[in-house]
């Protein structure tokens, strides 16, 4: 295996390296679902980094996107193994934090992955996409696309959960940023009061729940133009509802997330641009962090200028737009993942 050291050179990225031996340390993996392929790939590269580093990983995930009671007692468990440090991307994020207070009042080294806790200091450190950035990039990307169009555009927006964690709302936000739509309060979804939004929906981050909760959106104004998704598995099920119906070719499907299967519907033209982010990356270097901790007490710090660490996006599409910069798919299935 290519050294996480290596990888993160490559994307311009710090590296948690231990040479020392990780022998007997534990930590575990906590992820929202064990199927969406982005924690598929988290899980492969904490996995993978584990062994490399002689680490005594165990992974836990919920039922659904939406299951933190699941992580709750996975956080639990991880307290009484006894383990160094958690690396979670957490579906409650406020709901989860006593949970996690615990843990590291037990001397366990949390980690966020992805999805920032609320607040983002409940954990001892996040490693994380920009959330807001890729929500801005594809958001810039559909204004830029439409053109004159994009002022008298009709916009949905297929969110995650009700308890809008906060990856939901930063892409969420930021695509309203990026688009030039007001987002009142930015740690919010749905106070917004631009006409041209029809309204918000939940998927769960998966086909089925895309698909439905297109169909709901459809149902408020069959002349919607722009969709907004949380995930490509929900911009997927989006596809699904419009093309049922024949309306494929009205809306221009917008997402996150850079999956290889995600990357080559854009390539397909289901999905107009995607933003690129980079899971086990993630991972790999989640559990150097935990080693470290285990070694000497090293806690990761943030990127400079951030309150996380910045684990890199790229907009992924084949018909750039004049200011937003992107990468096309040939080079996003270079990188992606799934």
């Amino acid at each position: 295996m290519k050294s996480t050291v290596f990888a993160a050179a490559a994307l311009g990225l710090m590296a948690f390296a231990s040479s020392a031996s990780a022998a007997g340390v534990g930590a575990c993996l906590i992820t929202k679902t064990d199927t969406n392929p982005f924690f598929v790939k988290m899980k492969e590269g904490a996995t993978a980094k584990a062994k490399e580093l002689g680490v005594d990983l165990k992974t836990y995930a919920g039922k659904i996107d939406g299951d933190s009671e699941s992580q709750v007692a996975a956080i639990e468990s991880c307290i009484a193994d006894g383990a160094k440090g958690i690396l979670i991307t957490a579906s409650d994020t406020k709901g989860i934090v006593p949970t996690v207070k615990k843990a590291r009042d037990a001397g366990l080294l949390v980690i966020a992955l992805d999805t920032p806790l609320d607040p983002i200091d409940a954990a001892d450190a996040t490693f994380a996409t920009d959330n807001l950035e890729a929500g801005k990039l594809i958001g810039a990307w559909a204004a830029a696309t439409l053109g004159d169009k994009a002022k008298d555009a009709k916009i949905g927006f297929l969110d995650l959960t009700p308890s809008q964690p906060t990856v939901d709302v930063l892409r969420d936000q930021g695509f309203m940023m990026g688009y030039g739509i007001d987002v009142k309060d930015p740690n919010k979804i749905g106070d917004e009061t631009d006409p041209r939004i029809v309204g918000h929906d939940v998927t769960n981050g998966n086909e089925e729940g895309g698909r439905k909760a297109m169909e709901n959106l459809l149902q408020k104004d069959n002349t919607i133009t722009v969709i907004h998704t949380i995930n490509e598995p929900a911009a997927v099920g989006a596809y699904q509802a419009l093309k049922a119906v024949g309306l494929e070719s009205q809306v221009l499907i917008v997402s996150v997330d850079g999956g290889c299967p995600g990357v080559k519907s854009v390539a397909e033209g289901v999905i107009g641009a995607t933003s690129q982010q980079y899971p086990l990356q993630m991972a790999a270097l989640g559990i150097e962090a935990i080693a470290a901790f285990a070694k000497d007490g090293t806690k990761p710090k943030p990127t400079e200028g951030k309150n996380f660490f910045d684990t890199g996006v790229n907009l992924v599409t084949d018909k750039p737009a004049t200011g937003v910069k992107s990468i096309d798919t040939k080079e996003g299935l270079a990188k992606c993942w799934g």
